[in-house]
């Protein structure tokens, strides 16, 4: 009897393992889980799952983000750990403002280049930061008039000349 009752208590072990093998979910379908979930919760990672460990990796903006993306990965029943190799890369700084100088200047500033240039025959007026360019010039000096002009940081360079 006694050799009866520990043999029905073997096979009712073995069951169990097997049952609790056969409901233990497969690598594979984890893996879909944890990524259906970071889809939404952490878009830009992704997840590889072996034995239970969830592997994620990708890129995010802030530290937060990858904190969102390592708490989904937990959440999914089945995953037994979490190893987040996540990069955490910050947006680019904006770019500079754009300078623009005071009308008077820029004024002297594009007077002064066209002097050094050499070149005569040409008006800059300037108004709200806006260069406008009269006279006439000869066409091979047009690229040095609009350099200069442009050198002098104008919101704008308003190009009315007459070219011979």
């Amino acid at each position: 009897m006694k050799q009866r009752k520990s043999f029905l208590l073997a096979c009712l072990a073995m069951m169990m393992g097997i049952l609790l093998c056969a409901c233990k979910p497969s690598d594979a379908k984890l893996q879909k889980e944890v990524n259906d979930k970071l889809a939404t919760a952490a878009p830009g990672v992704i997840a590889e799952v072996k034995g239970g460990v969830a592997t994620l990796s990708g890129e995010v903006m802030d530290e937060a983000a990858k904190t969102t993306a390592e708490d989904a990965a937990k959440g999914v029943k089945g995953v037994k750990s979490v190893t987040n190799n996540v990069m955490v890369t910050p947006p680019a700084p904006p770019p500079p403002p754009v300078v623009i100088n005071p009308d008077d200047l820029v004024r002297n500033s594009v007077d002064s280049s066209l002097k050094a240039a050499g070149i005569t025959g040409v008006t800059a007026t300037v108004a709200n930061g806006e260069v406008t360019l009269t006279g006439s010039i000869p066409k091979a000096d047009l690229k040095k008039v609009m350099q200069a002009a442009n050198e002098s940081k104008p919101k704008k360079v308003v190009n009315k000349l007459t070219l011979q």
